[in-house]
């Protein structure tokens, strides 16, 4: 029998350093004994996420914590999901859980590298995984890193965007400008322009990956601007995008995961998405089967199941007809464009500055 505790640490301030080192000390002792009576519970060990957004954004972190829980009843495994708020916690969540004994740590985004870095080493018997992350240079024997060719879905959502689009005018809204994100806006921009070179693509980036309203105030600013195709990169932020989406008719959204398909049947058109929980699957899968090479470096594209841009179904069931049917018509555009890419023959740029 399989156990789940989904676990949070305080938010903490940093400028207030003596109550920043009691409360976690706190936290990570009362976490410490949570694990250990788990793992002396587990047949076959612990295997634990630790998110660093919020669950509940029907997304990427929903997905994760649904393919962990199914791994954990697959395998016989205890398992944890933790929400670690606060980056000053991080490595004291790290090494409550080595101490603890987990078999497997599986964590999240470019903030947990140098956590990871700083704990991994001590902790051998553990196989730590971080999902959106660079390769370590040099390589730490038991972590495995993964990154995602993302921007080549947002290359053939550009495609699409160019040939459905009324007005050329086309937007993109990330959380927050790092490279991968720069990157799949280029990506994005030279596939609408790739067939439609009088088009325009305008980038905004809300600040955060939590933040609806402010998704909303720019996703509302740009339809108004006469945008009528928003590609997100923006994890729950999207929840605002698709609100504006909804709010008139004429607005189209391509968002990142087939749960948010509800959000807008008449809005949201489609998805690049990208399904972390499948990701975090794959890789956690081969670490308790023991088909583990750690010490490298998983690169995820397209052709995958991780990876794909795909139509909603719920958008040609309940969206404009004439949408509909322009969608119809240019999708075998879509799938020879993603043949080329996946021979070879289309290489779409990686260009990471704005």
């Amino acid at each position: 029998m399989t156990s789940k505790q989904t676990l949070t640490f305080p938010r903490l301030s940093f400028d207030r350093r003596t109550f920043l080192k009691t409360a976690a000390g706190t936290a990570a002792l009362t976490m410490t004994g949570a694990l250990a009576a788990a793992v002396a519970h587990a047949q076959g060990g612990l295997i634990a996420l630790v998110h660093t957004q919020a669950a509940g954004d029907a997304g990427p972190v929903d997905s994760m914590i649904a393919k962990l829980k199914q791994l954990a009843e697959e395998k016989g495994l205890e398992h944890r999901a933790i929400y670690a708020q606060d980056p000053a916690t991080y490595e004291t969540i790290f090494r409550t859980l080595g101490d603890a004994g987990a078999a497997v740590v599986v964590s999240t985004f470019n903030e947990v590298a140098e956590p990871f870095k700083a704990v991994a080493p001590s902790y051998p018997d553990t196989k730590w995984i971080q999902l959106f992350g660079d390769p370590f240079e040099p390589a730490i024997p038991n972590v495995v890193t993964v990154s995602y060719d993302y921007y080549l879905g947002c290359y053939l959502s550009g495609i699409f965007a160019g040939r459905i689009s009324k007005t050329g005018k086309i937007g993109f809204i990330g959380g927050i400008s790092i490279p991968p994100l720069n990157a799949d806006f280029n990506a994005l921009k030279a596939g609408v322009l790739s067939v439609r070179p009088d088009a325009t693509v305008t980038a905004a980036f809300a600040g955060s990956f939590q933040d609806p309203a402010k998704g909303q105030e720019i996703a509302t600013q740009m339809f108004s601007d006469g945008i009528d195709y928003i590609q997100t990169d923006a994890a729950a932020t999207d929840f605002g995008i698709i609100a504006a989406a909804n709010e008139g008719p004429g607005r189209y959204v391509s968002a990142l995961d087939p749960a948010q398909f509800k959000l807008g049947p008449k809005s949201l058109i489609s998805i690049v998405g990208l399904d972390f929980g499948v990701s975090l699957y794959n890789e956690a899968t081969k670490a308790v089967d023991g088909d583990w090479t750690g010490g490298s470096h998983v690169n995820t594209g397209l052709g995958t199941g991780v990876i794909e841009f795909m139509l909603s179904p719920l958008f040609q069931d309940e969206g404009d007809p004439d949408m509909v049917a322009r969608s119809k018509e240019v999708w075998a555009e879509i799938e020879k464009a993603k043949a080329g890419i996946l021979d070879g023959s289309i290489e779409v740029p990686f260009n990471t500055t704005l």
